[in-house]
C-alpha cells in the first residue's frame, strides 16, 4: 500500500549533523545573552531629602554627584533630590560648612526605586584668614594710607565746621561757661583757706628759710644732736 522511499544514509547523517549545530548555537546564543543581562547593572531611581541633625527642614542647594558616571544634581529649596543612578554606584553628597557623605547603592539592588533621608554634621574646621591688599605690602599700605589727603570741594557745611583747626580754634577762644566759672571760684577760696591754715603749698613754704616750722624743725635737730657725724 505505501510506496518506500529509499534515503541515502549519508544524507540522513548529513542532516542530524546540521540540526545539531543549529541546537547548539542557539544555546550558546541565548547563554551569552543571559550572562549579558546579569553582568549589566540596572537603572535605580535615586532619591531622598537632605536635612540638618538639629532642624526638620531640608538643607537647599546640596550637590548630590556620581563621580563614577560623571552626573548629578542638587537639591531643591525643601532639600529633595531625585537622581537616576546604577546598582553599584557611589553617591556624594556635598554642602558648604558641613561634611561630606557617600551613599553606597548595593550591587545586587534589584528595586526600582532607593530613598533616604540623610543627615549633615557641621563642619567645624575654622579656614585661615585671607587679607587682600591693593598694595604688594602692609607697609606700603600704611604709608600710601598715611599720605592719603582726603579733598576738600566735596565737604558740606558741618563737615569743614568740625575740621582740626575750626576745632582748635573754637576751644581757645570760648570763653569760660557760668558753671566753670563758679567751680574755679570755689577751689580758690578753698585754696586760699588752706593756704592760711599752712595745710596747703604756698610761696613761702615752698622756700624752707621762709618757712618758720622748718626752723622750728632744724633747731631741734641742733639741740638733740640728730646732725653730729657718727
Amino acid at each position: 500500500m505505501f510506496n518506500s522511499i529509499n534515503i541515502p544514509f549519508s544524507k540522513i547523517a548529513g542532516f542530524f549533523k546540521v540540526l545539531v549545530c543549529a541546537l547548539l548555537f542557539s544555546g550558546c546564543y541565548l547563554t551569552v545573552n543571559q550572562v549579558q543581562a546579569q553582568g549589566k547593572p540596572k537603572v535605580v531611581q535615586f532619591s531622598g531629602i537632605v536635612a540638618t541633625g538639629d532642624s526638620l527642614y531640608g538643607v537647599p542647594g546640596v550637590t548630590v554627584y556620581v563621580p563614577k558616571a560623571g552626573r548629578g544634581t542638587v537639591t531643591n529649596d525643601y532639600g529633595y533630590f531625585s537622581l537616576a543612578v546604577l546598582a553599584g554606584d557611589s553617591i556624594v553628597v556635598r554642602a558648604v560648612g558641613y561634611r561630606h557623605l557617600t551613599v553606597k547603592i548595593p550591587r545586587n539592588y534589584d528595586k526600582q526605586s532607593y530613598s533616604v533621608v540623610l543627615e549633615l554634621k557641621e563642619d567645624m574646621n575654622v579656614l585661615p584668614e585671607v587679607r587682600i591688599w591693593p598694595y604688594p605690602t602692609e607697609k606700603d599700605f600704611k604709608q600710601a594710607f598715611m599720605n592719603l589727603k582726603l579733598p576738600t570741594k566735596d565737604l558740606t557745611g558741618p563737615e569743614r565746621s568740625l575740621s582740626e583747626s575750626v576745632m582748635a580754634q573754637i576751644f581757645n577762644n570760648t570763653p569760660v561757661g557760668p558753671s566753670a566759672n563758679f567751680r574755679n571760684t570755689m577751689d580758690m577760696q578753698q585754696l586760699q583757706y588752706d593756704r592760711n591754715r599752712g595745710i596747703a603749698p604756698n610761696p613761702y613754704t615752698n622756700n624752707p628759710l621762709l618757712n618758720p616750722l622748718s626752723w622750728f624743725k632744724f633747731i631741734n635737730q641742733v639741740k638733740n644732736g640728730d646732725l653730729k657725724k657718727k
